[in-house]
């Protein structure tokens, strides 16, 4: 159950990264976002895109020790490991987030530091 708040967690805050930057575009006339701006946004996705993908499977091991080693489910998955995976996942996840953040806005860019859109991604 631990792990199944944490995806939920990681999902909401994945998709609240993107939806306020989106509903101000809507509502003014300049659509774009400023360079720091970018750079977090990337960052949190990233985190938490991440540690949902990380949460999955760990939910994916835990659904095999529960099918394949079902005698041995309470000895393998207990309260205390499942914290584990947990923790492991959103560390993962803000190492991931500062490489790839710190990688690509160290990349020399053109023109200005304004971004004509509403979601920032490597491409």
């Amino acid at each position: 159950m631990d792990l199944l708040k944490n995806l939920f967690f990681s999902g909401l805050c994945c998709s609240t990264v993107i939806v306020p930057q989106t509903l101000v575009n809507f509502w003014s006339e300049k659509k774009a976002i400023s360079f720091s701006g970018c750079a977090a946004q990337f960052y949190f996705y990233a985190v938490f895109a991440t540690v949902e993908c990380l949460l999955l499977s760990a939910m994916d091991y835990d659904g095999y020790v529960a099918i394949f080693n079902l005698l041995l489910y309470p000895l393998v998955m207990l309260k205390k490991p499942c914290f584990s995976p947990v923790l492991a996942s959103y560390l993962a996840g803000c190492a991931n987030g500062v490489i790839h953040a710190s990688t690509t806005f160290r990349l020399p860019f053109c023109n200005s530091n304004v971004i004509d859109h509403f979601f920032c991604d490597v491409p």
